[in-house]
């Protein structure tokens, strides 16, 4: 194991004294990280500016060099963010890159700063920063996307569509509903994320490189300047834990099934077959070849990059299911999985919530087919039950013989003389066709959770209300 120890100062190898000799090229290739963990570079100030605080505090460093630190961190800050600050391959990480650079400036007092410090709880401690602020973004964009579901809820609460089980035509439903059940999926999304942002909200700084540190540093002090709710309470776990990430990728794996759930029924939904809903050029490519198509590429693409979530979640179990306590350099493979996961989620939702709101309704064509494939059925079957007292297995055995005369003679139910039901079974009277259309079926399923109008429209003020 390797331990990420002991910063440089400029003109010095990277691991001080111990080695007399450079790394060979392949060596240094394989060890560098900076190519991605620059993405980490505000949070490794952050982190370092609350250490030197907490080390002044505590007289481990003087007032002035905490100052100087603090200045000198502030100007590399401002170089990086406008573009101004060289990274160097050589310097392997952006914990080292920035403390070079720091010396460079500030001179002895930058060299004090990695006192009861390692790189092994810096870096978790900036990685847990990332992924606790990559949380509150995505949740940001949950929030919206679950808005523009409920809002087109709302607008089609009454909007009767074919329900499909084994994309079979089953029983009408309402659009609105059939949105709501999204939102509803991403309400769960949202509780993972909230839960796994709780439980990854201890700090780790201080842990040092495993053992904890002689030095009498404060590590409840660094917690709360960094807005966690508590230090880690075991200085082994606190280098060695990666758990926060692989919680965030699974609960991302989620979100991305779900997101690629709705995406698949949007490009069925748009599919010449269907035709239920239309997407504008705004989310949408043509072919090269074929100047009619309309395809719907941003449903695809979003479908496409659930797997490099899932791939990710799987590769990073995958480096931590064999490693001993503490730290070691396989880790340094926890973070472009991570990074690519969060580009990835951030881009489906945006298409998916940008879809959503964009998406025009064929409301005819969705009554059309809402009625098709007998899917009043289990209506028929019901009021059996109902009104005639049959128990439901009898009833569905009569309907099922009355499903086969009307699949027989090539027409709906519906379209079947009382004459021809009676034929099956004597008792039926004229009230069945009150319950054989569509917008009947759905407004009799008031059951709680049902595809009711009413039930749908008081869901989606509900959600909406929440959600606002």
């Amino acid at each position: 194991m390797t331990d990420k120890n002991n910063s440089p100062v400029k003109g010095q190898l990277q691991w001080g004294g111990r080695f007399g000799a450079g790394p060979d090229a392949v060596m240094q290739a394989i060890n560098v990280s900076i190519g991605f963990d620059r993405k980490l570079w505000a949070q490794d100030i952050a982190g370092s500016q609350a250490h030197a605080a907490m080390l002044a505090k505590q007289g481990i460093i003087t007032p002035e060099d905490q100052a100087a630190i603090k200045r000198g961190l502030e100007d590399i800050a401002d170089d990086i963010e406008d573009g101004r600050f060289g990274f160097s391959d050589a310097l392997e990480d952006i914990h080292t890159n920035i403390e070079v650079r720091l010396t460079e400036r500030i001179g002895e007092a930058a060299r004090r700063l990695h006192t009861a410090r390692s790189r092994n709880d810096q870096v978790a401690t900036d990685f847990k920063l990332y992924v606790r602020e990559a949380i509150d973004g995505i949740l940001a964009q949950v929030k919206d996307l679950m808005l523009a579901l409920a809002e087109r809820a709302a607008e089609h609460a009454a909007t009767v569509m074919p329900g499909f089980t084994h994309l079979q035509t089953a029983q009408p439903v309402t659009f609105g509903h059939h949105l709501l059940a999204y939102v509803e999926m991403l309400g769960r999304d949202s509780g993972r994320l909230e839960d796994a942002r709780k439980r990854l909200n201890e700090c780790p700084l201080g842990a040092a490189a495993l053992a904890g540190t002689s030095f009498p540093i404060d590590r409840f002090a660094t917690a709360t300047a960094l807005g966690f709710d508590r230090p880690t309470a075991n200085s082994l776990d606190s280098v060695s834990d990666r758990d926060f990430a692989l919680e965030f990728l699974s609960a991302l794996s989620i979100m991305a099934m779900h997101l690629s759930r709705f995406a698949e029924e949007i490009i069925i939904w748009c599919s010449s077959p269907y035709r239920l809903i239309s997407l504008s050029d705004a989310f949408t490519t043509g072919s090269s070849i074929m100047p009619q198509k309309r395809n719907p590429d941003a449903a695809e693409l979003t479908k496409a990059k659930t797997g490099r979530i899932f791939g990710h979640l799987l590769g990073l179990l995958t480096v931590m299911k064999g490693l001993p306590m503490a730290y070691a350099k396989d880790m340094q493979e926890d973070k472009e999985p991570v990074f690519d996961a969060v580009d990835a989620i951030t881009l489906s939702l945006a298409a998916t919530a940008g879809m959503v709101r964009d998406l025009t309704a064929d409301t005819a064509r969705m009554a059309a087919l809402a009625g098709s494939g007998f899917s009043t059925a289990t209506d028929l079957a019901d009021w059996l039950v109902r009104v005639l007292k049959m128990p439901f297995r009898d009833a569905h055995h009569v309907t099922g013989r009355i499903v086969r005369i009307a699949e027989e003679r090539g027409v709906d139910i519906s379209e079947l003389s009382l004459a021809e039901m009676q034929s099956v079974e004597p008792r039926i009277t004229q009230e069945i066709f009150d319950v054989l259309t569509v917008q009947a079926s759905v407004a009799s399923r008031t059951s709680f959770g049902g595809t009711a109008p009413q039930n749908v429209a008081k869901a989606a003020a509900l959600w909406l209300e929440k959600l606002k």
